[in-house]
């Protein structure tokens, strides 16, 4: 899937974060609801501006941003 035509980022819009075209409703607003386990229903429910392919796409636009950084694991200590 191509997140293109449902992702973009304006300045003039949430200080640039990337969000759901049509929407001030960012990316990371949206990862956010599932990280605390909101399911797709509750999501395309509660905001009727978002479409089911515009979920897809911000996955797939995470997913894409994920790929391109280089991410380090830093150790714990464990008690």
């Amino acid at each position: 899937m191509s997140w293109h035509q449902f992702i973009h980022s304006d300045p003039d819009v949430l200080l640039g974060k990337p969000v759901v075209k049509g929407t001030r409703i960012s990316v990371d607003f949206i990862l956010n609801l599932f990280a605390t386990g909101w399911t797709k229903e509750q999501v395309l429910e509660n905001y009727p501006n978002i479409s089911a392919d515009s979920l897809k796409a911000v996955f797939a636009f995470a997913a894409e941003c994920i790929s391109e950084e280089a991410f380090f694991i830093v150790p714990t200590k464990v008690a």
